[in-house]
């Protein structure tokens, strides 16, 4: 007689497992974060082919998994305020994960910190900004401290006894971290401190007060900043109202005695994104410093500063663009759905081929941008003219781009796309960061107004830059006859629509003189021609999707 059990019994006798994993693609790491064609031509281009083996073992330590641990490790265990020791003394001091460190280490080893100032080679800036696109892809917080210290050199210089003591530490390979006398490590960090709870990018409403003491060109500070990151650093430059005026100052944390310069760490911003990098709420209270150029000048004297890290903002967001296309490629090169793989699939390869054309034309920029920054300090002073204006421009509009692009990308994933082990969520709340900080983008598009009505050549070399491109697409000369139509110093409301058509002309008329003409031709249809949905991944139909992200996926299509 048959037990009813014996159908249950025969069933478990199959083999099966409840928990297969199918249709997933395999870790991304290792990768190599410099195969990237446009990045790799452009650093040829402006100047610093010589650094192309450099960047391409950076590319391979990027993309290792290693490294790629250390980036979501900084990121989980977040950087934690110390205000005073165990007996209770004040002692102000943010401590970071072991990963932080590895990654600070790697950077400012590889030049990436001030190191380029001290080298005489031409195009080492643009080897230093190659090196971020790809080393950039291990995690974006601790970017913040190497950008200033970067940046931090040219302000200082308008106080030659101060960088006598200080550039050689600051250009150093070595990561030192620890508060100790500056003077006696062998390598420094800088910060920046201007922003102040009452007037954010109005920095001459500052508030800080700076008092002269009886010793030349030292003060004592008093006040409270707002936004300054990463409080860890040994020097920072500071915005203070002097006697004559807002000024510029350099504090040390620890003073040439040794003992602790007033540095109160109130708090930590509790941030969207960016939350390796320890951003603070410093205050000031008979707090040391020393001058940096005249009284009344502070604004003049930082100018510099904030040049080199817009920047940076603009190589940030290019960077975090070929970070997450990559992602997608590998994700949708591995997994299929309806019969077939993703990538193989018409809408998905044009969504693909539509974000590989933006980051392209942002890296493409962002190296234009460092060439002529390194010839602008080289004496160049058509690049110096040009950078003034088109790093505006870059900051206005590839880090506006940021945001929707990555958004684009970790959808490319699905629903795998936005849990936090994907590693997307961390981009995306990374992406606003790069549009905010160095001025928000009505900052910048108002800086472009000013700079066409107050600088000497700004729009000159802007148009001469595009006359390069001229009869190479109708598109775009159409385009460039009506930026040239649009008033130079227009109002206010009408800044940002300025702004945007003067960055899609600098970009197609890179894309046409450098690009294949698969790219440009896309570029130039979509941007300018206006043959475009509102929406990645409405190229045309005649837009060579295959050539388009064979070239821009590593591996190709």
């Amino acid at each position: 007689m048959t037990s009813i059990l014996e159908p249950a019994a025969q069933a478990s006798a199959v083999p099966y497992a409840s928990h297969d994993v199918t249709n997933q693609p395999p870790p991304l790491a290792p990768y190599d974060a410099s195969e990237d064609t446009a990045l790799l031509e452009g650093l040829r281009r402006e100047g610093a082919g010589w650094a192309e083996d450099g960047i391409r073992r950076l590319g391979l330590r990027a993309g290792s998994a290693e490294a790629q641990e250390w980036g979501e490790l900084a990121n989980r265990h977040e950087p934690e305020l110390r205000t005073h020791d165990r007996y209770g003394h004040r002692v102000d001091e943010v401590d970071f994960h072991p990963s932080w460190h590895e990654l600070m280490r790697v950077a400012v080893a590889e030049g990436l910190a001030g190191a380029p100032w001290a080298d005489e080679r031409p195009g080492a800036h643009v080897a230093r900004t190659a090196g971020g696109l790809v080393w950039g892809h291990t995690e974006a917080g601790h970017g913040c401290p190497t950008s200033m210290t970067y940046a931090a050199v040219p302000a200082l210089r308008r106080q030659p006894e101060l960088a006598k003591v200080y550039e050689p530490l600051l250009t150093s390979r070595e990561y030192d971290p620890g508060l100790r006398v500056p003077a006696e490590k062998r390598g420094l960090l800088a910060g920046m401190g201007m922003t102040e709870k009452q007037g954010g990018s109005d920095v001459r409403t500052n508030t800080t007060a700076a008092a002269p003491t009886a010793e030349p060109g030292v003060y004592t500070l008093r006040g409270h900043k707002w936004f300054t990151s990463a409080p860890m650093c040994d020097v920072f430059l500071v915005l203070a109202q002097a006697p004559g005026g807002l000024s510029c100052f350099l504090v040390p944390r620890i003073l040439p005695d040794g003992t602790r310069n007033t540095f109160r760490i109130q708090r930590l911003k509790d941030k969207l994104g960016n939350r390796s990098n320890a951003s603070s709420e410093p205050e000031f209270d008979g707090t040391v410093a020393w001058l940096v150029g005249p009284e009344g000048q502070g604004v003049k004297t930082i100018i510099e500063m904030v040049n080199c890290t817009r920047l940076d903002c603009v190589m940030a967001s290019a960077t975090l663009m070929r970070k997450t296309l990559v992602e997608a490629g590998h994700h949708v090169r591995h997994r299929s759905a309806f019969g077939a793989r993703l990538i193989d699939q018409p809408l998905m390869r044009n969504v693909l081929a539509d974000l590989a054309l933006e980051s392209e034309a942002a890296t493409t920029l962002t190296l234009r941008l460092a060439g002529a920054a390194d010839r602008a300090v080289r004496g160049d002073e058509g690049e110096r003219a040009f950078r003034r204006i088109a790093t505006a421009v870059g900051k206005y509009w590839v880090t506006k781009r940021g945001p929707a692009f990555t958004a684009e990308a970790l959808e490319c994933l699905g629903g795998n796309g936005y849990v936090e082990e994907s590693g997307m969520p961390r981009h995306y709340r990374e992406a606003p960061l790069l549009s905010i900080w160095e001025g928000s983008g009505n900052v910048n598009a108002l800086d472009v107004l000013r700079a066409l009505g107050r600088e000497q050549g700004a729009a000159d070399a802007l148009f001469g830059e595009l006359a390069l491109a001229r009869g190479a697409d109708a598109r775009l000369d159409a385009a460039v006859t009506r930026l040239k139509g649009m008033p130079a110093t227009g109002s206010q409301a009408g800044a940002r629509r300025l702004v945007e058509l003067m960055a899609l002309t600098l970009q197609a008329s890179l894309l046409v003189r450098h690009a294949p003409p698969a790219v440009a031709d896309a570029f130039c249809a979509t941007r300018l021609g206006g043959d475009w949905g509102y929406a990645f991944g409405t190229l045309p139909d005649g837009a060579d999707l295959a050539g388009i992200v064979g070239r821009g996926l590593p591996g190709g299509v």
